[in-house]
C-alpha cells in the first residue's frame, strides 16, 4: 500500500501534548528494521539511509506530524498515584493509517529528554531495545494484541544504569502501535477537573480507534470497549505465558494493545506466584494476578470517566470485564492448543480443568503446548491430565501439524535464552544468533496462524 500519512492527533489541541525536539546521537547504526511491520504502513521501500533519517534522526515522514510530541498523562504506579509522569524517553512520532484502515502510530522509546524526564537522561540501553524485539515478537507470534517492534538503531552513547552492567550500550527504538492514548491520559483531566478535555478525549478515542460517533453515551460506550478489549488482552497473556512486569495505569493502552516491555518474562509453567520485575515485592503484577491487575486499571479509567457520566451506567460496563475475560482466555488457550471452540460452557471447563493440571504437575507450559496442538495429548502426561484428555476428545482440530516447526522443538524465551542473545551481541557484536531466533518466532507464528 501506499504511506498514508495523519495527523489526527492534532485535534486534541496543544493541552494534551509539548512539542519537543529528538536528541541528537553520535551515531545511528541501524540494527533491526521491521520491514513486515513497515509493509503494513506503506514504509517498506525505505532505503537503509531514509530508514536512518526518520527513525534516527527524526526526519519528519511527509504529510504526517511536523514535530514530535510528549503526550502529557498520569498513573498510579504499583497502586500509587503519581501526577509527575508523561512521555519522559519517548514522544509521538507520526501517525498514518495501516492496510485494514486503522489509525496507527509511531512512537519512540529511548529519543532524549522532555518535559516529563525528570531526572532520567531520556535514553534506552541497547539490551532493554533488543528484549524489546524480542518481546514483541514473541507475543505476536503467539497470537497477542501487542505493539511491534518497527527500529532499533544503536546510537554510540555510553549509559550508565543501577541495575545491570555499566556502562552500556545505546540504542533509539521506534515502536508501531494501534494507538498511544492510556488510561493515564484520562486520570490526569479527571486529576485537573478538566471536564471539557475529558469530553474531547472520549470523542476523539471512540472516533478514531472505536468507529463511533460521539454523544451523550459516549463515556460509557467507550468504557465498554475498554473492558473488552483489555479482559482479551488479558486472557492472551495468560495463554502465552506471559508476565508484563509493570502493568501500572499508564501502561494500559485503551485500544487494549499490550506496549512498553521492561522486565518482562515468560513463566516457565503455569505458576500464579511467578513474577517479571525485581522490584514488584508483592507480587503485585505476579503472573496469575494480571487480570486483576489489569481490570484495577480500567476501574481507575471508569473514576476517571464518572467526572462527566453517571455512576450506574459505568458500573454496569465494569461488571463485563469477568465474563469477557473468561471468554477470552478460554478462545486464547483454545486457539495456542490448535483446536476449534465449541461452546462457552464447555470450553471453560476446558480451560479450567487445564489450568489445575498444568499447575499441579508443573509441566512446561510451551513444550506442553506444542504437544497438544491440535487436541492429541501424548501418553506421558499423566494422571493429573485425564480431565483434560476428556474434555480434548470433544474438540476438532483446527490446523494440521504439516509445517516443519512441529517436527522440531518447541521455540520459548525464557530468560536463559534472553541473557543468551545478548551475550552474543554484548561480548563479540553477534547479531546472527537474535536474527536467527528471530526467524524461528516467525515460523512458530506462521505454524500456530
Amino acid at each position: 500500500m501506499a504511506f498514508a500519512p495523519q495527523q489526527a492527533i492534532l485535534e486534541l489541541g496543544d493541552g494534551f501534548y509539548d512539542p519537543v525536539t529528538p536528541a541528537t546521537f553520535p551515531q545511528t547504526i541501524l540494527r533491526y528494521r521491521n520491514d513486515r511491520a513497515a509493509a503494513s504502513v506503506g514504509l517498506e521501500g525505505l532505503s537503509d539511509a531514509e530508514w536512518l533519517a526518520h527513525f534516527g534522526r527524526f526526519e519528519p515522514l511527509p504529510g504526517s506530524l511536523p514535530q514530535p510530541l510528549a503526550l502529557r498523562y498520569h498513573g498510579h504506579q504499583f497502586r500509587v498515584y503519581n501526577p509527575e509522569i508523561g512521555d519522559g524517553r519517548g514522544f509521538l512520532f507520526a501517525q498514518m493509517t495501516d492496510t485494514a484502515g486503522r489509525l496507527m502510530d509511531l512512537g519512540t522509546k529511548g529519543s532524549g529528554q522532555t518535559p516529563y524526564s525528570r531526572f532520567g537522561d531520556g535514553r534506552l540501553t541497547l539490551k532493554g531495545g533488543v528484549r524489546e524485539i524480542l518481546a514483541t515478537e514473541m507475543l505476536e507470534a503467539l497470537g497477542v494484541e501487542t505493539s511491534r517492534t518497527f527500529s532499533l538503531i544503536e546510537t554510540g552513547e555510553s549509559l550508565h544504569r543501577g541495575d545491570e552492567p555499566s556502562p552500556t550500550r545505546s540504542s533509539v527504538l521506534v515502536r508501531l502501535n494501534h494507538g498511544h492514548i492510556r488510561i493515564g491520559v484520562f486520570q490526569r483531566l479527571a486529576y485537573f477537573q478538566d471536564e471539557g478535555g475529558l469530553r474531547k478525549l472520549t470523542g476523539y478515542v471512540l472516533r478514531h480507534y472505536f468507529g463511533e460517533p460521539d454523544g451523550p453515551d459516549a463515556p460509557q460506550r467507550l468504557l465498554a470497549h475498554v473492558v473488552q478489549r483489555t479482559a482479551r488482552l488479558a486472557g492472551q497473556f495468560m495463554a502465552a505465558g506471559f508476565v508484563h512486569g509493570v502493568l501500572n495505569s499508564d501502561n494500559i493502552n485503551v485500544t487494549g494493545e499490550s506496549f512498553d516491555y521492561g522486565p518482562w518474562r515468560f513463566a516457565p509453567s503455569w505458576a500464579p506466584h511467578f513474577i517479571a520485575a525485581y522490584f514488584d515485592h508483592q507480587g503485585l503484577y505476579a503472573f496469575g494476578r494480571q487480570p486483576e491487575a489489569i481490570y484495577w486499571d480500567v476501574m481507575q479509567l471508569a473514576i476517571s470517566l464518572r467526572l462527566i457520566a453517571e455512576e450506574a451506567p459505568l458500573i454496569e460496563a465494569l461488571e463485563g470485564f469477568a465474563p469477557a475475560y473468561q471468554r477470552e482466555e478460554a478462545r486464547a488457550i483454545l486457539w495456542r492448543l490448535g483446536v476449534q471452540p465449541r461452546d462457552a460452557a464447555s470450553d471453560r471447563a476446558l480451560t479450567e480443568a487445564l489450568e489445575k493440571a498444568l499447575h499441579q504437575s508443573g509441566a512446561p507450559l510451551d513444550l506442553f503446548c506444542f504437544d497438544a496442538f491440535g487436541g492429541q495429548l501424548p501418553d506421558h502426561y499423566g494422571a493429573e491430565f485425564d480431565a483434560v484428555r476428556g474434555h480434548l476428545a470433544n474438540y476438532r482440530p483446527r490446523k494440521s501439524r504439516d509445517h516443519p516447526y512441529w517436527r522440531g522443538a518447541p521455540c520459548g524465551m525464557h530468560i536463559d535464552v534472553v541473557e543468551s542473545l545478548w551475550s552474543a551481541i554484548a561480548d563479540r557484536d553477534d547479531w546472527a544468533p537474535l536474527t536467527a531466533k528471530i526467524t524461528a518466532i516467525r515460523a512458530m507464528g506462521e505454524a500456530l496462524a
